[in-house]
């Protein structure tokens, strides 16, 4: 009793803290046909970010046993519920109470699969990262590298091996809001890199030597915002496919518990 009471008082706590005013309604018995349509359900409304089977594509891998920021079905219930703000989870504003248990009972579910088999050899793959592929003068890791990419630091709990092998080959496919492109003209200097911030009147950005400018917009000359672009480079004709099974399987290794 005293077990459940505390389990009731921190899903509590955590309701209020992320603002859900009605109470979350007890949840139905997980069978077989609640996971189907909850699968259903994903598919519409998730699987275009979290890609088919949650496996991860631009938003992250939920095919796995631990997710950090749902631990429990309660926490996953707001999660699905009212999004994670700061992120690119919206609210699920749409979906009636009874259809988030069914999502949630989906994503328990495929927490349960096994991971997908790796294509290629990881440490083979670690040697064309730090080498051939030079990733890391753009890519943060384990405490080292640039900025002008996404940290890869458990990029395998993130992302299924597709979205991964994407980004190498056809990385304009899927570039995030915080990594747009931009060249910015002030006083006839130009300046290429990554917009970090934007108000109305100024614009942060990370240059291609990863120094972090802060330019006012009445100083600009010009602005061009790239979207649908990359600033990494497309590497399907630089790595081989034996090497690229290498890259990805690397990158895929590189996991923690989301």
């Amino acid at each position: 009793m005293r077990l459940l009471t505390s389990v009731l008082l921190a899903a509590a706590a955590l309701q209020a803290q992320v603002g859900r005013k009605e109470p979350i309604p007890p949840r139905p018995p997980v069978d077989a046909q609640e996971i189907a349509q909850g699968k259903r359900l994903f598919d519409g409304h998730c699987a275009a970010c979290h890609g088919p089977e949650g496996r991860g594509a631009q938003g992250p891998n939920l095919a796995v046993p631990d997710l950090t920021r749902a631990r429990g079905a309660q926490a996953l219930f707001l999660v699905i519920d009212l999004g994670i703000p700061g992120t690119e989870m919206p609210r699920g504003g749409q979906l009636h109470d009874s259809e988030i248990w069914k999502i949630a009972a989906y994503v328990e579910s495929i927490g349960q699969a096994d991971p997908e088999p790796l294509p290629g050899d990881p440490q083979a793959g670690k040697r064309l990262y730090a080498g051939k592929g030079n990733c890391a003068a753009c890519h943060w890791l384990d405490g080292g590298g640039g900025r002008q990419g996404p940290e890869l630091s458990g990029i395998g709990s993130r992302r299924s091996l597709a979205h991964l092998r994407q980004s190498l080959t056809d990385p304009a496919a899927s570039v995030s809001a915080d990594y747009l492109p931009v060249t910015a003209v002030v006083g006839g200097r130009r300046i290429r890199g990554i917009r970090l911030n934007e108000d109305p009147f100024t614009i942060q950005i990370r240059d291609s030597s990863d120094a972090l400018l802060s330019v006012r917009k009445a100083d600009l000359d010009a602005l061009d915002k790239h979207k649908g672009e990359s600033s990494m480079p497309p590497y399907g004709s630089v790595f081989s496919d034996a090497e690229l099974d290498d890259l990805v399987s690397y990158l895929a290794s590189l996991r923690r518990s989301r």
